[in-house]
């Protein structure tokens, strides 16, 4: 099936509205397990949120791009909702980070990668040719 962009991106919004929507009602769910586990939690969708509105020119604060990802202000969140981290929480998290960076480089690498030719003109690996 053959999606317009358009469409795409209201489907994307959709799903990005039940996710949020999804972790406010999981208040169980705390963001050192999603980090653990899945390699982002609340504070990743707030920042990327941010992220997004800074390269569209927004004025969106870091608080509260948070604030629209919790449904309240972040101070408020975690004094109701946030327990402290246990030790193999914080090496689980630790080690999903780390995963993270390394995906992240291999990306930057892909797309370095595909930014030069595969191989460099013969003007500058041969004499006489330039």
């Amino acid at each position: 099936m053959k999606i317009d962009e358009a469409t795409r991106e209201r489907l994307e919004a959709a799903a990005f509205r039940r996710l949020v929507q999804h972790l406010r009602q999981r208040t169980d769910v705390q963001n050192v397990d999603l980090m653990g586990y899945g390699g982002f939690c609340r504070n990743c969708l707030s920042d990327w949120l941010f992220e997004a509105a800074s390269a569209e020119g927004l004025e969106l604060t870091k608080d509260g791009a948070r604030e629209l990802i919790y449904g309240m202000p972040y101070a408020d969140y975690k004094a109701k909702h946030q327990t402290p981290a246990s030790s193999e929480q914080l090496r689980r998290m630790d080690e999903s980070v780390a995963k993270n960076v390394a995906c992240r480089e291999a990306m930057l690498d892909d797309e370095l990668d595909d930014s030069f030719p595969a191989s460099d003109p013969p003007s500058m690996t041969q004499p006489g040719h330039g």
